[in-house]
């Protein structure tokens, strides 16, 4: 059972990101805060949850929590600051947008950087441990999975529908026949055999 990481009354984010091993499309995360005593026994790790699952938990978290922010970096900036930076000023931007500032932020991984003056922990693992993570991990992968289902309609033959812009055989096949798009991020590895940015 997924619990919160401060068991007192205390307004605390959990944030986590989505799509940061993907070729295409930006990395986006998620912050969330839940009141004292949520519960919700589906909830857990948006990676162990079923895509049916986690479309019915988003109305939930979204309801039922205190504050939520949900932001995405797209793969100019990716490409510009890299991936592990672009994935900090994502979940920054996320806990910015929060109705409430919190008191204390929790981020699952091992890396992040300070946000103002709040302190934070991470967490390795933490979608799978904590409430509020899993909460942010849910927003991130739905928010994100939303977007890309967008973007296949205007590129449908990478079917991003389907891979979400992660480096599936398909997907790299599709690169290999069609070449690349403005989606993509152009400092990641787009095919096992392409050397520097020729493509």
């Amino acid at each position: 059972m997924l619990k919160l990481y401060h068991e007192l009354p205390l307004n605390e984010a959990g944030t986590d990101e989505a799509g940061r091993g993907c070729l295409a499309g930006p990395v986006t995360a998620a912050a969330v805060i839940l009141p004292k005593g949520f519960t919700n026994n589906v909830l857990d790790d948006s990676k162990l949850l079923s895509h049916r699952k986690r479309d019915l938990l988003r109305p939930i978290i979204e309801s039922e929590c205190t504050a939520y922010g949900v932001a995405h970096i797209f793969p100019e900036k990716i490409d510009e600051i890299n991936i592990l930076n672009a994935s900090i000023l994502a979940m920054h931007k996320a806990i910015e947008k929060l109705k409430t500032t919190p008191k204390f932020i929790i981020v699952d991984g091992n890396r992040f950087k300070p946000f103002k003056d709040i302190p934070h922990e991470c967490i390795i693992k933490g979608d799978g441990k904590y409430m509020n993570i899993a909460a942010a991990s849910v927003l991130a992968k739905t928010y994100r999975d939303a977007y890309m289902d967008v973007l296949h309609e205007e590129f449908p033959m990478y079917n991003w529908k389907k891979n979400k812009g992660y480096p599936t055989k398909e997907h790299r096949e599709a690169i290999r026949k069609y070449g690349i798009t403005k989606y993509h991020r152009m400092s990641f590895r787009l095919l096992p055999n392409q050397l520097g940015k020729d493509l």
